[in-house]
């Protein structure tokens, strides 16, 4: 969710009171996954989408003029029938559950932006944070951090459920609702938006599929790092785009890495004696991803000769290789393409495959 707080910015300087819609629950057949935002500011500026256009955002967009006329959070309900459903492009209709929260940017005590601003801040340093939306009226807000603390109120009877689920999203978890007890008998929907630092996608070989990797990776909001113990390759020249270039050994570079859930790690150089070091330190953690470029056979032996050196199963399959989902990728930026994908697919839990096909 750290894409949001770009969008946010993307707002004209000065706008102070914006609408913030989120998508928080779909039924049936929906273009967009929660958690997609969509901003209206007081002076009628429109940054992001809920959907992909069409009734929904229309709606929306309405919502968000009424909440912002009076300062009250509604959640919008919109069902989509066969026609709205064939206007964006899909095969079946479905509803959408969107919530519309009014929040002036300019007051740190506004209950929503400043909540909001702590997790971004918290993201911003490399942790990870939860915001807790009870969708009903008068519930609270609250923000659950990792390292332990909290940030609001819930108004519920027992919010313990709660924190419980936001403390098992905090490691690895995307935008929900669910329906959870809240004590008394009573269950509520809950929507759970997880706040975490962007990816960073490390490369350890510097090369023309390095600089594909980049230029893509960039597009899609990701911290990019290049690192090649040859100066002549890892340069601003070939990398103009990269946060950063470290020419150095890249085993020692990946000692020195910090090995959690917004790591991803893609080893290109297509070398052993630079590959095995490396994997050796990257295996130590929990990276978000790990691949190398290579074929099946070589990727075998390399993981075999880890296997007699002690690591673990369970260690050795967190490496993916060869890399990438199977696109018929042949040029340096099909390669990328192909890499990049199977990244978003691991992070959404996804197998990767023709949505053509999903339900099947």
């Amino acid at each position: 969710m750290t894409g949001l707080f770009e969008e946010l910015d993307r707002l004209p300087q000065g706008e102070t009171q914006v609408a913030m819609a989120t998508l928080v629950a779909t039924r049936g057949t929906s273009p967009r996954r929660e958690g997609a935002k969509m901003w209206v500011g007081d002076s009628g500026r429109i940054v992001g989408s809920v959907t992909i256009g069409g009734c929904v955002d229309a709606r929306v967009i309405e919502a968000a003029d009424a909440a912002l006329r009076t300062h009250a959070p509604r959640l919008l309900t919109v069902e989509l029938g066969d026609e709205d459903a064939q206007e964006m492009g899909l095969t079946c209709a479905g509803a959408v559950d969107v919530l519309v929260e009014p929040m002036r940017l300019d007051d740190p005590a506004d209950p929503v932006a400043g909540l909001y601003a702590h997790a971004r801040a918290h993201a911003a340093t490399g942790g990870r944070a939860v915001v807790i939306t009870p969708l009903r009226p008068g519930a609270g807000k609250l923000v659950a951090f990792d390292d332990g603390r909290l940030r609001g109120e819930l108004k519920l009877p027992d919010p313990e459920r709660c924190l419980r689920e936001a403390r098992s999203l905090l490691r690895r978890g995307t935008p929900r609702t669910l329906e959870l007890p809240v004590g008394g008998g009573e269950t509520a929907p809950i929507y759970f938006e997880v706040h975490a630092p962007p990816l960073h996608l490390v490369l350890f070989g510097a090369g023309h599929v390095a600089q594909a990797l980049v230029r893509f990776a960039r597009a899609l909001g990701m911290r990019t790092t290049v690192v090649d113990a040859r100066e002549r390759y890892a340069n601003r020249t070939a990398f103009p785009e990269a946060d950063e270039i470290r020419v150095a050994i890249p085993s020692e570079v990946a000692a020195q890495l910090p090995l959690g859930r917004s790591l991803v790690a893609v080893l290109v150089a297509h070398d052993y004696k630079y590959d095995l070091p490396v994997l050796r330190e990257l295996l130590r953690g929990d990276a978000a991803y790990i691949g190398m470029l290579g074929s099946r056979r070589r990727g075998e032996t390399l993981l075999q000769m880890l296997a007699e050196e002690g690591l673990r199963p369970e260690q050795l399959e967190q490496v993916h290789v060869p890399v990438g989902l199977d696109i018929g990728a042949e040029s340096a930026a099909e390669l990328a393409i192909s890499i990049l994908a199977e990244v978003l697919a691991e992070r959404a839990g996804r197998p990767g495959g023709s949505m053509r096909l999903r339900g099947l």
